[in-house]
């Protein structure tokens, strides 16, 4: 299996160092790692370009110009460009665990997508990490935590139990962790970029990728990421993005129109 490492990123260099410094300490590194920038400035390009340097894995660095929030369209073409038959997203504004990228493949099984979920920290603690741009370890009782203090906790074992056992969340997608064949991705045509600004794109994703046949399984206790804090964006494009996927759940669409095929070479 060769995976794919995605990270969606916009004008946080401080947080993206952080995650890609996290990616360093992986027990088991992805193939390859693609950040997917929806429009930074040109300190995002000068701090992925440092880490190129001495970085473990091949870095790849896809822009587009900043035109709103076209989240959609950035992993559209990141997946395009992916030579890993496994994909594996997350956000730059998280960091890992380090089995993170383990815990995935171990977890992987043709015919299904994972989803995880992730830790919440708080603003105090976000500030710190950030202005030492290293990650660092947390507990369940690191204190800064936001939510239930077991999201921290990491189980081999516990989590093969729950992988297809845990029922919460069966359709809902979380783009911050996730993973996915390729070619499951490329059948339903990727993400729908009807989808711009806030949210519903990863919603949309996981229920065509369930109509064609997917099932889900669950990251409970592995696949841990830790969410660095940001104030609030604006959510104003929610209501609409949210009318069109109650459209295309009463379809019961598949296949979307407007997809990654645009960005795909012959395959």
């Amino acid at each position: 299996m060769k995976t794919t490492l995605i990270i969606s990123t916009y004008n946080r260099p401080e947080a993206l160092s952080v995650c890609l410094d996290s990616v360093r300490f992986q027990t088991v590194m992805p193939d390859e790692v693609i950040v997917g920038d929806d429009g930074s400035t040109s300190e995002t390009k000068d701090l992925i370009e440092s880490f190129k340097k001495d970085f473990p894995v091949p870095l790849i660095h896809l822009w587009q110009e900043d035109k709103g929030f076209r989240l959609a369209m950035m992993r559209n073409k990141s997946v395009a460009a992916a030579t890993g038959d496994y994909i594996i997203e997350i956000d730059g504004d998280i960091f890992l665990h380090n089995k993170f990228v383990e815990d995935h493949k171990r977890l992987a099984k043709p015919g299904h997508y994972l989803r995880g979920t992730r830790v919440n920290l708080g603003q105090k603690l976000t500030e710190e990490i950030c202005k030492s741009r290293v990650n660092r370890r947390i507990y369940p009782w690191t204190i800064g935590i936001q939510n239930r203090a077991e999201t921290a906790i990491h189980s081999t074992p516990v989590s093969n139990f729950f992988a297809d056992r845990y029922k919460k969340n069966v359709s809902s997608g979380l783009g911050c962790n996730m993973s996915f064949w390729r070619s499951d991705f490329l059948a339903i045509n990727g993400y729908d970029e009807f989808f711009e600004g806030w949210g519903k794109e990863d919603d949309d994703l996981t229920h065509r990728l369930q109509r064609k046949g997917c099932k889900k399984r669950s990251l409970r206790f592995a696949g841990i990421v830790y969410h660095l804090w940001h104030g609030h964006e604006s959510m104003e494009s929610d209501q609409k993005n949210a009318e069109y996927f109650r459209k295309n759940n009463e379809k019961n669409i598949v296949y979307c129109e407007n997809g990654v095929s645009k960005y795909l070479k012959q395959e």
